[in-house]
């Protein structure tokens, strides 16, 4: 409940053959270019242009491709929608440079196929949602221990034994020793 709100901004390229080249290797490229996106040599290309170091854009940018579509997502997230946005755009800017300079070797180009705009709403829960979620969790908890607390020996629960009464030797008193 007392950490901010979180804002993810997603900009997307796609991976375009040339004239050399082929649907298939495009999409290929795609999901090879979506692993090194988040590697040191773009994140630092892309600090610059985001305004933060580059361990910031490690821990807070992430990638995904599809398998059908030669297109990755760059996702960035910040306590701060602009941030999220900026840094979004300048790792997938980063990355189509990247791609530039090897185009002639892989005959595949990237091109920005849409830019990260400025979240307008926290892609985090809402500070009452995850407090009704920790409250709930701790009541099943304190539920679950109550059920497998220790409750005392086995011979505490099952019922004494019946006992009977063993009649005393007869003893004669009108005996001699």
């Amino acid at each position: 409940m007392v950490t901010p709100p979180t804002y993810t901004a997603t900009s997307y390229v796609v991976a375009v053959p040339d004239g050399e080249s082929d649907p298939q290797s495009a999409l290929g490229f795609a999901q090879a270019y979506g692993r090194v996106a988040t590697q040191p040599a773009i994140l630092a290309d892309a600090r610059t242009r985001a305004g933060v170091p580059v361990r910031i854009l490690r821990a807070n940018v992430r990638t995904a491709t599809s398998p059908d579509a030669p297109m990755v997502a760059v996702s960035a997230t910040s306590t701060r929608p602009g941030l999220a946005a900026d840094m979004a755009n300048a790792v997938s800017r980063a990355l189509t440079r990247h791609a530039a300079d090897a185009g002639q070797a892989t005959h595949v180009r990237l091109t920005r196929f849409a830019r990260a705009t400025a979240p307008t709403e926290a892609s985090s829960a809402p500070p009452a949602v995850t407090g009704l979620v920790g409250a709930s969790a701790g009541g099943l908890l304190g539920g679950l221990l109550l059920l497998v607390r220790p409750r005392g020996t086995a011979h505490d629960d099952a019922p004494a034994p019946a006992r009977v009464p063993v009649p005393a030797p007869a003893v004669d008193v009108h005996a001699q020793p």
